[in-house]
């Protein structure tokens, strides 16, 4: 859990909430959600139909960590999973979904691994 916190804000994710009784781990980072081809349309759909189309604008993603004991009770087993949370520029939550590129976990398992031999050989 340790480990898997301090790689969690080396990649710039605040921790949210944490329990190692139950081996749970959360946190989050923000980042703009505004997209230049968005704005174009909310432009040009101003100016043709004059209405007002709302874009995103704020996201949020947001990494759970949970650990378990393997079966074998030698080693622990970490599952991730990585959400999406996006607001629009009226401020309402309309968008939560999971992200499924393999690359970022694939980061995530290598950064990890290489987090808890650095922390195994004790090398700060």
């Amino acid at each position: 859990m340790i480990a898997a916190t301090q790689m969690l804000q080396d990649l710039g994710f605040n921790l949210e909430d944490s329990n190692k009784d139950v081996g749970l781990l959360v946190a989050s980072k923000d980042r703009t959600a505004v997209d230049g081809g968005q704005v174009a349309g909310q432009i040009l759909a101003a100016v043709i139909l004059g209405v007002r189309v709302s874009i995103d604008k704020d996201q949020k993603i947001r990494a759970s960590v949970v650990t378990s004991p393997s079966a074998d009770k030698a080693a622990i087993d970490v599952r991730v999973t990585f959400q999406r949370l996006v607001w629009n520029d009226q401020g309402v939550l309309y968008k939560l979904e999971r992200l499924d590129t393999p690359e970022l976990y694939t980061e995530f398992y290598e950064k990890l691994s290489k987090s808890l031999f650095l922390e195994a050989q004790e090398i700060g």
